[in-house]
């Protein structure tokens, strides 16, 4: 608040007489409280974002859950069929969250992993199989190769044809699976086969043999994986597996 003095001349009765009047003066009024409210509710927008690198529902949940995270006022939705994620939020936090999702909608590094297997029997070198794999981002790849070898599983008796035999049908081969967090590798393989011996419960019942070796191990794009030896029961022979994982062009 200012104190603004005036002066002033009254002429009473001949005489000159001095008058000095103070007047309060208000300052400029201050933008009130309802107008500062006003001033902060800026206007909601609404916006769709269409993920360019989402490959799996799993990729939209994560990016998902995460912008929820970064603007907990946001209301964001994601959806599945469209690689899409739409939000409705402030002008401020829809700029933070555009920002987010451009960080996080990034191309997925793409692998090709080459398996070696090494036979060899009584320490001599039999024979080398190779088997590649293109590995995207977290994504799981496996390759899958072999026979499919059918097993009576049981009849059933009839009167006019006699029994119907019941049969499954039993994968054998080499199954892998593969990997790649980071510069992690998760591999799997699993390698099945009829084995030259039969089962003691029946004639017709093969002696299924099964192998499974599983390794995590840290990589160098370029420089081969030991992921471990299997020595085969009942022989002298004996395999050597390695991976190496190369950038895919």
């Amino acid at each position: 608040m200012k104190i603004s003095v005036l002066q002033s001349l009254l002429l009473t009765s001949g005489a000159i007489l001095f008058s000095t009047i103070a007047v309060a003066q208000q300052d400029p009024p201050q933008q009130s409280q309802a107008s500062n409210l006003l001033a902060k509710a800026e206007p909601e927008q609404t916006q769709t974002f269409f993920l360019k690198n989402a490959t799996w529902t799993n990729d939209l949940n994560e990016v998902t859950t995460d912008l929820r995270n970064v603007v907990s006022s946001a209301r964001i939705y994601g959806v599945a069929t469209q690689n899409a994620i739409t939000v409705t939020a402030k002008p401020e936090d829809m700029r933070l969250l555009e920002k987010q999702i451009t960080e996080l909608d990034r191309p997925k590094k793409v692998y090709r992993v080459t398996f070696t297997i090494d036979e060899s029997e009584s320490g001599r070198k039999t024979g080398t199989q190779h088997y590649a794999v293109i590995v995207s981002g977290d994504n799981k790849s496996w390759i899958k190769q072999g026979n499919r070898v059918p097993i009576v599983t049981g009849s059933i008796p009839k009167e006019s044809s006699g029994p119907i035999t019941q049969i499954q049908y039993l994968d054998v081969g080499i199954n892998i699976e593969v990997t790649i967090n980071g510069v992690g590798l998760v591999a799997k393989v699993e390698q099945t086969s009829i084995a030259d011996e039969k089962s003691n419960v029946g004639i017709q019942d093969p002696l299924v043999r099964q192998t499974t070796l599983q390794a995590m191990s840290t990589f160098v794009p370029g420089k081969p994986i030991a992921i471990g030896s299997i020595d085969i029961p009942g022989t002298a022979r004996h395999q050597d597996i390695a991976a190496i994982v190369d950038p895919a062009q």
